[in-house]
């Protein structure tokens, strides 16, 4: 079975207030986090018809603070289908709502799985891809799914070799002694 991208695709927005700031006033990070984490749970839940986990995040930026008062507003769309899981794209958006100035605050991605209620994993719908914005989600979910098997690789303990790093290290604030 195919599904549209369409059909699965969720925005929520909402205002930010004073309990959701840290210290400097602004919108404490974790706290967006949260947000982003629960509309990727819908998402890939309304996309698979079954309860899903987090199984990983790819990189989270912060590009710009939010402020209290501000309306912020989460987008979420499956990006690219598994047997399993999917990768979930969650943007960030954030609205004065007084000027009306909107400005992208972060995007990530969400791995999710699929999982029955005994807790195995189920398989999940494919995506009918439609468009070439589409097509190049997906084709890069693959890019950054090898990249990252990769990074895990050239760092496994076993496979480490100090001798190779040692020297690139020099260039950073860090003083080694063994």
């Amino acid at each position: 079975m195919y599904k549209n991208i369409k059909d699965s695709q969720i925005t929520i927005s909402e205002l930010m207030l004073p309990s959701h700031s840290n210290f400097s006033g602004k919108i404490h990070g974790g706290y967006i986090l949260n947000l982003m984490d629960q509309i990727a749970f819908a998402c890939a839940s309304k996309h698979s018809r079954n309860y899903c986990v987090t199984a990983s995040v790819n990189k989270v930026d912060f590009l710009n603070p939010i402020d209290v008062g501000e309306l912020v507003t989460l987008k979420a769309s499956v990006n690219y289908t598994g047997r399993t899981s999917m990768v979930v794209g969650v943007r960030v958006e954030s609205e004065n709502i007084q000027t009306g100035l909107t400005k992208h605050c972060n995007s990530s991605y969400f791995t999710m799985v699929a999982k029955d209620e005994t807790g195995k994993n189920v398989p999940v719908p494919g995506l009918i891809l439609n468009s070439e914005e589409a097509v190049r989600r997906f084709a890069r979910s693959i890019v950054r799914q090898e990249q990252a098997r990769n990074r895990s690789n050239n760092f496994k303990a076993s496979e480490f070799k100090i001798e190779d790093h040692l020297e690139a290290l020099k260039k950073h604030n860090v003083k080694i002694i063994l």
